[in-house]
């Protein structure tokens, strides 16, 4: 049987393989048949798939996205466009609320670290940043 083990996928996609266990027990990755010796062997494609997984996680789709485009990307010849447009927008409402989480966040960093250290406080009810920890809130 040809193909490459589970530490062979690993190391040639750069990942550890527990990451490569993750990705089969989620369903992103196909599980592999065993050989004779009882090892799991991969098909060469397993590696393709695993670099486009961690591509897409880069630029910011959760695993469960990814599954949809990877089932979408090895089984379509064209691509859904109303499928692919809806799920832009959807991201892109959910990038804009993050921005603005990041924008809020970094305004109470900020907040903190323009203080001298003459105002630090050592109170925990006077710091914001374990104050939104704690409490949460805007």
């Amino acid at each position: 049987m040809d193909g490459l083990t589970r530490s062979q996928v690993a190391s040639e996609a750069n990942v550890h393989m527990e990451t490569v266990r993750y990705y089969e027990k989620r369903g992103l990755i196909a599980a592999a048949p065993r050989n004779k010796s009882g090892y799991r062997m991969f098909p060469h494609q397993t590696v393709t798939d695993i670099l486009f997984i961690k591509r897409a996680q880069e630029i910011g789709f959760t695993l469960e996205e990814i599954k949809n485009l990877l089932s979408l990307y090895k089984n379509d010849e064209e691509l859904p466009t109303q499928e692919m447009h809806q799920m832009a927008l959807v991201k892109v409402e959910e990038i804009n609320k993050k921005i603005s989480q990041l924008q809020h966040f970094k305004s109470l960093l900020e907040e903190v670290t323009n203080r001298p250290p003459s105002m630090w406080s050592l109170s925990k009810e006077q710091c914001p940043i374990m104050q939104k920890c704690a409490k949460g809130g805007e």
